[in-house]
């Protein structure tokens, strides 16, 4: 069972006849590669790096993956495995600080290297056979790293290099061993899949049997097992992730859900509206609306501190459902749409050395004192399979393809102080961006578009007159899976139309810039 698994308590997924173990060393792209590796229909667990062996065993995989991290192994306390591991005759895939805990673990050396990698490199492979099989001879890859391996021992051999790298992947010349420096998980490889299915399906000769449809039968199943009689509360924000959890909770256990939607006057334009309208038309389900917009922005009066912001939100939404609570007989369990870039982002994936990039209210700032049993049952999933999830349980498209929203909502889209006419002034904006973007008729092949309120005043002229007014953000991401992202090459055209009518239509705003950041090194919100 995955930490995750655990945490959830859904327990394992016993159908997964074929899997792969990822050993976590903090990296933050660990889930990713599970993402990866179950589009090949395989399924994968998160386990601690330092599982033993037996323990291994016990999983039955077919093979197993060493993930990247953010430490340098010849660090004192640096993350190791057991080395038992190598022992086993498993196949073993070390990825960026997994390579390098192989190759130093088998006789190698690995240093702080003279020129570091971080962003693109141009790979060449040395060697096309085996796992490079329908790979490029020369491809862009993704590299991440200040170490790297300076020397390899006997039973290593190089498979690629790059020029400043001159093992980029290697191969152990007996067993099925395998490490790539790069990160063939991440979008910005863009040929990774190829490497990751021919070690998956030829090195460890899974044939692919895991589907999606699994996960929603098994959930749905597990779900019904663990609530019983008891009711669940599941808090609705409007977007997809909620929805999908919904979606599942009312095929396991029917009227015994209870959904509420706080509004925290921090909901985009029509939000509430839409989903009232939404869920009295797709779900027979009791569905409560909480008042609380002048009780979240007195809490946030005077700050300005990102994640003060959080932990704010996340405590007065936990006062407002609390209230409400005690109003539903048999409420027993809390429902959220808490999804893996959440969790791993927060610091809470595992008992692992994950860095905490943010804080998020669903999954960082719940209180023992709530007196909820939590249920996540998304959490081990990303977007593009909630979405696909969300298809299969009949969701409508307007909510499966819905833009995600922040937990926090426009707090974080508001930089500096949040004030209610800061408020009115980003909805406002926002709610342009995303028009334009449906008229261009670009919203499904865009991720993520909004508008940020930035504190920043600057001078302009509007009519005959000197302006001293606010600068407004245009922010739209391409992404498959929310932890890498690319910003959104719109037409011209496009950004023109959406500085024009938000400088015209939005009061107090009279300069807007659009960002051009891709994740990493920026993350897709602001704050």
């Amino acid at each position: 069972m995955s930490s995750s698994d655990s945490e959830t308590g859904l327990g394992g997924n016993s159908i997964s006849r074929e899997r792969v173990l990822i050993l976590d060393f903090g990296s933050q792209y660990a889930q990713l590669i599970a993402r990866r590796v179950r589009e090949q229909n395989v399924y994968c667990e998160i386990v601690r790096h330092d599982i033993t062996p037996e323990q291994i065993a016990r999983h039955e995989p077919q093979g197993l993956i060493l993930s990247g991290g953010p430490n340098s192994v010849y660090e004192d306390g640096a993350p190791r495995c057991h080395p038992g591991i190598f022992e086993m005759g498993l196949p073993v895939l070390g990825i960026c600080y997994g390579m390098q805990l192989m190759c130093e673990a088998l006789g190698g050396k690995v240093e702080n290297a003279p020129c570091r990698e971080y962003g693109r490199a141009r790979l060449t492979v040395d060697d096309a056979a085996g796992l490079f099989e329908g790979f490029p001879a020369q491809a862009d890859v993704w590299m991440s790293h200040g170490d790297q391996v300076r020397q390899v021992s006997e039973v290593f051999e190089s498979l690629a290099h790059t020029s400043t790298c001159p093992y980029a992947a290697v191969r152990h010349k007996t067993l099925p061993m395998y490490a790539f420096q790069f990160h063939p998980e991440v979008t910005h490889t863009p040929q990774g899949s190829v490497l990751l299915r021919n070690f998956v399906r030829d090195v460890c000769g899974c044939s692919g049997t895991w589907q999606l449809g699994d996960f929603a039968r098994e959930t749905i199943e597990q779900v019904r097992a663990r609530v019983g009689n008891k009711r669940v509360i599941c808090g609705l924000s409007g977007g997809v992730d909620s929805a999908v959890v919904a979606a599942l909770l009312s095929q396991a256990i029917g009227d015994r859900l209870t959904c509420i939607l706080v509004d925290n006057g921090l909901l985009r334009a029509n939000e509430r509206e839409a989903v009232v309208h939404e869920f009295s038309r797709h779900f027979r389900t009791d569905l409560r609306v909480i008042e609380a917009e002048k009780e979240f922005l007195d809490t946030l009066a005077g700050v300005v501190d990102p994640q003060e912001k959080r932990r704010r939100i996340g405590h007065q939404f936990i006062e407002s459902f609390k209230s409400e609570a005690t109003s539903i007989p048999d409420a027993h369990f809390l429902a959220q749409g808490t999804l893996y870039p959440d969790v791993i982002e927060s610091g809470a994936a595992q008992d692992g050395p994950a860095a905490t990039i943010k804080l998020h209210h669903n999954v960082g700032g719940l209180p023992e004192q709530l007196g909820f049993e939590l249920i996540e049952p998304l959490r081990d999933l990303f977007k593009d399979e909630v979405r696909r999830l969300g298809e299969q349980l009949g969701l409508p498209p307007e909510l499966v393809w819905r833009h995600p929203f922040p937990g926090p909502g426009l707090a974080v889209r508001c930089l500096g102080e949040v004030t209610r006419d800061k408020l009115v002034t980003l909805r406002e904006a926002d709610a342009i961006v995303v028009d334009e973007i449906r008229k261009a008729g670009l919203y499904r092949t865009t991720s993520q578009a909004f508008a940020v309120l930035l504190p920043v005043q600057s001078v302009g002229v509007m009519g005959d007159a000197r302006t001293y007014e606010n600068t407004v953000a245009i922010r739209s991401v391409d992404t498959d899976d929310f932890m890498t992202a690319d910003w959104s090459h719109l037409p011209y055209e496009l950004l023109a139309t959406m500085s024009t009518r938000i400088i015209n239509e939005v009061k107090g705003v009279n300069r807007v810039v659009y960002d051009i950041s891709s994740k990493p090194p920026a993350t897709i919100e602001w704050e």
